[in-house]
């Protein structure tokens, strides 16, 4: 069960200190070692944040024996009311730079917080010279890591950093959402617009239409997620290209199903035409934005495809 920190001795205290400094260091560590590969200056900033966790970690240490015995009792953060629960970002792969920076000023600030408690809790003379020490440099490791940010990375390599990122969440996020909402704005159209002229009724069309968006979504969302699973391509966990892949295909096709659930009929298809013409505009702004494509063959290649798929639908629906 887990304790106030009021009712933590000194000893107790000190040994929570000293798990909090090894804990943040593996952390800085596991920064270092996920940002390596693509991001290997931000990666050298973390190994000098773990160097000086593991400094800190080793004066606390020392006084510790010094005044208390060569036994530490294990107390963690976890075994104490108060801290705030980490979200283990460090194990996810890759990792973003975003997250991480945010992850390591949630940490110092909490750590400085910690040590300005901690003094006011103990009697020891060294022991709360030490802990305002270290306060004093948890205050400064921010400082800290703005400064290696700025001697580190530079504008050419910020520059390539953050190059390095787009890239990955054009392949983890914009290239299998782009799949999906051109499938399902493209592809549910010849059944949503045949069944609508065949039968002349909006319900049964909506019907039609949600029917092969949702079969669409999940077809889509299972090939997306079994095509690779993102070791070599670098496109990340495959269930989370599979839902977002599943989900804009179903955004897509239900983009033009919804009008048919307007009466009366001239006005749901009319609605429904529009609403095609601005999903195709979307993908070709997308596909320009991201794919560096421009902006005119990309919208010509997608109405192309989007107009015969229409017309497909159309002619059916009118035999």
């Amino acid at each position: 069960m887990a304790k106030n920190f009021r009712d933590l001795s000194e000893p107790e205290i000190l040994a929570l200190a000293i798990s909090l400094e090894e804990e943040d260091s593996r952390i800085y560590g596991e920064f270092a070692d996920g940002l390596r590969e693509r991001y290997p200056t931000s990666a050298e900033m973390f190994d000098e944040m773990q160097q000086e966790e593991s400094q800190h970690r080793a004066r606390l240490l020392d006084v510790y024996r010094q005044r208390f015995g060569a036994h530490v009792p294990l107390i963690r953060r976890q075994d104490v009311k108060g801290f705030v629960q980490r979200p283990p970002v460090w194990r996810i792969r890759p990792l973003g730079l975003d997250t991480v920076r945010k992850q390591a000023a949630t940490m110092e600030l909490e750590t400085r917080r910690f040590y300005e408690r901690a003094s006011g809790r103990i009697s020891d003379v060294s022991i709360r010279k030490l802990l305002g020490e270290l306060a004093a440099s948890e205050r400064q490791h921010y400082a800290l890591a703005l400064s290696l940010e700025e001697r580190l990375l530079t504008p050419d390599t910020r520059e390539a950093e953050d190059a390095a990122q787009r890239q990955l969440f054009v392949l983890q996020i914009i290239q299998p959402g782009l799949v999906g909402l051109m499938d399902g704005s493209v592809s549910t159209l010849a059944p949503l617009f045949a069944a609508a002229l065949a039968t002349r009724n909006t319900h049964d069309a909506f019907l039609v239409g949600l029917a092969a968006s949702l079969g669409a979504g999940i077809s889509m969302g299972f090939a997306e997620a079994l095509s690779d699973d993102g070791e070599l391509t670098g496109r990340g966990h495959p269930w989370i290209r599979g839902v977002v892949c599943g989900l804009m295909t179903t955004a897509g096709g239900l983009g033009h199903t919804v009008p048919f659930l307007i009466n009366p009929f001239g006005l749901a298809i009319t609605i429904a035409t529009l609403v095609v013409v601005a999903e195709l505009v979307a993908i070709s702004y997308i596909r320009h934005r991201y794919m560096d494509t421009p902006f005119l063959p990309a919208t010509v290649q997608v109405f192309v495809g989007g107009v015969l798929v229409f017309l497909t639908g159309l002619l059916i629906g009118s035999a």
